[in-house]
């Protein structure tokens, strides 16, 4: 199944095209890297995508409908989910009331009943939370309250509020930045661990290459805005069109 499709998709300022007619399909359980120089338009795509931004004219179909003209919050009920650059969580709740709070809000999947008027409501989402937490590893941690988390294990609920939404799909807008080696390392195998699990479904904007071509199964390269080159991690790294744009050109 298609989850993701974008059809001729445009976003002009004025004078300047930053999105300019970009086509693009992601298939169930596959994960996708956005990457490009600074500049190529891949935040303006993703806030398209989101409905943060209105495309000048193109089409974004999500589960095979489309998207144009929804508020943000009626995409993420549809099942797609954004994890930020910054981590973006209730510093002041617990751990475990963050993971809960996005699975109520996200009334989705399992969840579309009214939790207001279903007995059983608040323990199935509680274990949903649980189970959440387990997989990015801060179960332990489900009662400490989340401004008093490192900034990696920040990042890592972060994830887990995404994830607790239950999304079809879930986007990454540069999920390791600020973080140290060692953060990155678990935060990376912790992204690969749940598109096993999970067959997870995904769309990463990510500077470092080295993540890009460790997690992705395609990469997508924009350049001013244009897809210039999409494929595998080892056809796009060999790409002389992407090694001119992207890496500094080709070496005699």
């Amino acid at each position: 199944m298609t989850v993701l499709e974008t059809e001729r998709l445009t976003k002009q300022f004025g004078g300047l095209t930053a999105v300019d007619e970009v086509d693009l399909a992601i298939e169930q359980g596959e994960g996708v890297s956005l990457i490009g120089p600074n500049g190529a338009g891949k935040s303006t795509f993703i806030n398209l995508v989101t409905r943060r931004l209105d495309p000048s004219y193109g089409e974004i179909l999500f589960k095979g409908d489309s998207i144009v003209g929804m508020e943000p919050h009626q995409v993420v009920q549809l099942g797609m989910s954004k994890s930020f650059q910054t981590a973006s969580i209730f510093p002041e709740l617990t751990v475990e009331e963050n993971a809960v709070i996005a699975a109520l809000a996200a009334e989705h999947g399992s969840f579309r009943f009214n939790f207001f008027r279903h007995e059983n409501a608040y323990p199935e989402v509680t274990r949903v939370a649980d189970e959440v937490l387990k997989s990015v590893g801060l179960y332990d941690e489900r009662e400490s309250q989340a401004d008093s988390l490192d900034y990696g294990n920040k990042r890592r609920l972060e994830i887990g509020i995404a994830l607790a939404a239950e999304p079809d799909m879930l986007l990454m807008d540069e999920p390791t930045a600020g973080m140290s080696p060692e953060e990155t390392k678990s935060t990376v195998e912790l992204i690969k661990e749940v598109k096993r699990e999970l067959d997870l479904t995904f769309l990463l904007v990510e500077h470092d290459m080295e993540i890009v071509f460790d997690i992705s199964d395609r990469i997508v390269v924009l350049n001013r805005g244009a897809v210039i080159a999409e494929g595998t991690p080892e056809e796009v790294q060999n790409d002389p069109a992407v090694q001119e744009a992207y890496l500094g050109g080709v070496e005699e």
